[in-house]
């Protein structure tokens, strides 16, 4: 996985943002309009619930967040993730995979969803890490 990748090279810890009800390759059907992926989607209101929480978040100076894009964007609980915590004073990195597309307006989206008193590391794109990709990447992000 990428972001275990990343923790390992950064010496940082890993973290997975789970949800309370897992999704299903038929919830991930985006050709299918009434999936789940596909209604939360097109309702920027949803908050899917996450099952765990970081026990210690204050003690994080910088959060590297990877996620995949939906949509052009971040799904619905990487909102949830960010509603979750006070990241005021903190840097936050994000970056995300995708099949098919680019970072599109996830960049810029999430900084909505925390305090404006957010450090922000421009968003990467990362498909096919290689140890050498993420630690260049992480060099210029720190």
């Amino acid at each position: 996985r990428v972001g275990q990748e990343i923790a390992r090279i950064s010496g940082g810890d890993f973290f997975e943002i789970v949800p309370v009800e897992k999704y299903t390759g038929a919830d991930l059907n985006y050709m299918n309009s009434r999936s789940r992926s596909s209604v939360e989607m097109n309702d920027p209101s949803v908050r899917p619930a996450i099952a765990n929480r970081v026990s210690d978040m204050e003690s994080y100076d910088t959060v590297i967040i990877g996620f995949p894009i939906w949509w052009g964007v971040a799904p619905r609980i990487i909102e949830t993730f960010l509603e979750s915590y006070d990241f005021s004073g903190k840097a936050i990195i994000p970056f995300c995979t995708s099949g098919g597309s680019g970072v599109g307006r996830s960049d810029t989206e999430l900084h909505k969803n925390v305090s404006s008193d957010v450090k922000w590391g421009k968003g990467v794109q990362i498909n096919r890490p290689n140890e050498s990709t993420i630690k260049n990447w992480l060099e210029k992000a720190l």
